[in-house]
């Protein structure tokens, strides 16, 4: 038969799979984190008609004469160019910004994804749409252990934030010097012992003759002022609380004197969360305490194009890929995390029509050899006539 009637099959099956390749990328070009694929041909063995001939003395040297037999699909690679940001204002939706992938668990197999569209679960842990466990590290006391193994990421409904001391406190503005001696101004702050109980510290400044006393009910401290400023002892201790008098002032009229804030607090609890570019859970307490509750984890891979889909926008570690580099993202050629977006399809519509168009000519043309072959054969089987 003739070698050009199997060349021909061969490019039918390869432009097939071309054309397969690219309707898969046109179907997903809405798909989130979904990474276009393209296809690579090769031809296949040559078959020597004759062989090549060193130059000698008295006659010249002959190229090899060789019939190829054919095309084949070398590969089909996999684009992992950046896709596009698209908000959703959602904050548990998150988009790699650079290289990298979500680590996800499925059952018993850890995979890799770049769709981070995220939500929690009836028990509290982060997931995917299709149910697998997003990988991380939770927190112990604010600390994140990120050189550990990485496990599920869960939001810690109920959690509470302890409360603490109060160990200083400060007070400013101005003592108003034209005060009549024995004139009080009372200021008062709610501080907090080491269980978050709150308690009311007041300061009582009376004037004297020679400038103001601050007393808390037990000590009492003279403050002196020269041309408005406090020259006297900048400080007070109440009940374990160091109160800074520094920024008081002593100048004429006006009454602006106050506590101004304290270090401490009450105990309080999970209010909201967010998600940061270093993929940090940060939860939000109802005193005001801000926490790392957990953090997302990141991999990286030598060769991502050695990576294996296994559908739902997620891979495997293959062969070829080397082995997942995990990590904080930022860090080690990993990508920034923004919140709140997802990365869209790299899927270029334009490329892939011009690819259907190249694939169909292709398909087209190799379909002309069989028919070409076929009237070659006809005519020779003509010849018994």
């Amino acid at each position: 038969m003739l070698r050009s009637l199997y060349a021909g099959i061969s490019g039918l099956r390869s432009h097939q799979t071309m054309l397969d390749v690219t309707g898969n990328n046109i179907a997903n070009v809405n798909t989130v984190g979904f990474k276009a694929g393209s296809v690579q041909f090769q031809d296949t063995l040559s078959q020597i008609v004759q062989n090549s001939r060193a130059a000698q003395a008295d006659a010249g040297g002959t190229n090899a004469a060789q019939v190829g037999l054919g095309t084949q699909v070398a590969a089909v690679r996999t684009n992992f160019t950046q896709g596009s940001q698209q908000a959703t204002g959602v904050p548990t939706d998150l988009m790699i910004s650079g290289d990298g992938f979500f680590v996800v668990r499925n059952g018993a197999e850890t995979l890799y994804t770049r769709n981070g569209s995220f939500g929690f679960d009836a028990a509290g842990r982060l997931t995917t749409k299709d149910g697998s466990l997003v990988q991380g590290w939770t927190a112990a006391d604010g600390v994140v252990p990120t050189g550990g193994p990485v496990g599920n990421i869960s939001l810690p409904v109920g959690a509470t934030s302890p409360g603490r001391a109060t160990a200083t406190a400060s007070a400013s503005g101005n003592l108003p010097s034209g005060t009549a001696v024995g004139g009080e101004l009372v200021r008062d702050i709610t501080v907090y012992d080491a269980q978050g109980e709150a308690r009311q510290l007041a300061l009582t400044f009376t004037r004297t003759a020679g400038g103001w006393n601050v007393t808390d009910g037990t000590a009492t401290t003279a403050l002196t002022f020269t041309d408005g400023r406090l020259t006297g002892p900048a400080s007070l201790t109440s009940g374990g609380v160091d109160v800074d008098l520094s920024a008081i002032t002593g100048y004429a009229d006006l009454n602006t004197v106050k506590i101004g804030g304290q270090d401490g607090r009450a105990p309080g609890s999970l209010v909201s969360y967010t998600l940061s570019a270093d993929g940090s859970l940060v939860g939000a307490f109802s005193n005001g305490a801000t926490s790392v509750l957990a953090q997302i984890a990141l991999a990286s891979f030598d060769n991502p194009e050695g990576l294996e889909k296994t559908g739902s926008s997620q891979y495997r570690a293959g062969a070829n890929s080397g082995a997942a580099a995990v990590g904080v993202a930022g860090t080690d050629a990993r990508g920034g995390l923004v919140s709140g977006a997802l990365e869209m399809s790299n899927v270029d519509l334009s490329q892939e029509f011009t690819n259907l168009i190249v694939a169909q000519r292709g398909f087209q043309a190799n379909a002309r050899i069989i028919t070409t072959s076929d009237e070659v054969l006809q005519e020779l089987t003509n010849l018994k006539r």
